[in-house]
């Protein structure tokens, strides 16, 4: 009896009880690998993102200095010609500059096609009363008065004068309502107005 009991005392199961946890840490292993690999990519991405945006505000910057600088070069150089301008000899060349081309201006002037130009659209019941070319920065400014039977007519030639290719910038300074019988016009209203003239 005493011998079975040292028998059945001396058999061994062998268990193998390290699989599991084997099996667990390894997941674990993998699982934090993975994790440290995609905390790193987007690590990365963040980086590149930071600098990218770092890069353009550096540039931006930069552009924004370029142009500030040569905005304030511009405006000195121009308050320089500006001063230049404005000294007393230099003033009064320039005011006898201009005086002398404007008479150039309106010795060269073509009437024969002003006036062409202004019969093809002047109605009937209105006449042009006095004209005065003057030239402004450039461009040839007429000084023109005129006279109409009745309203209708001002406002047919007016329109006329806007809608024209060669007048442009009608501008009223005037508009008189003339007195029956206060002389042999027949005009009833006696307009002076201001416009550009291109066809000359």
């Amino acid at each position: 009896m005493i011998w079975g009991d040292e028998g059945h005392e001396g058999m061994r199961v062998r268990l193998n009880l390290a699989t599991k946890p084997l099996e667990s840490h390894r997941r674990f292993l993998l699982g934090a690998g993975f994790s440290a690999f995609v905390a790193a990519i987007v690590f990365v991405a963040l980086g590149w993102h930071v600098y990218t945006v770092r890069e353009a505000a550096a540039e931006d910057r930069a552009r924004k200095e370029k142009i500030s600088r040569e905005y304030a070069r511009y405006q000195e150089e121009g308050n320089d010609l500006k001063r230049f301008f404005e000294q007393k000899d230099i003033k009064g060349l320039k005011e006898r500059a201009a005086f002398i081309n404007g008479i150039i201006a309106v010795r060269s002037f073509n009437w024969t096609q002003m006036f062409m130009d202004l019969e093809h659209i002047l109605p009937g019941g209105a006449r042009i009363i006095n004209i005065e070319p003057k030239q402004v920065s450039g461009q040839v400014e007429l000084n023109l008065t005129f006279g109409a039977a009745d309203d209708e007519v001002k406002l047919k030639f007016l329109r006329a004068l806007e809608t024209s290719k060669q007048f442009s910038d009608v501008q009223i300074h005037s508009d008189v309502k003339v007195i029956p019988g206060a002389g042999a016009s027949t005009d009833a209203k006696v307009v002076h107005l201001s416009t550009f003239y291109s066809g000359a």
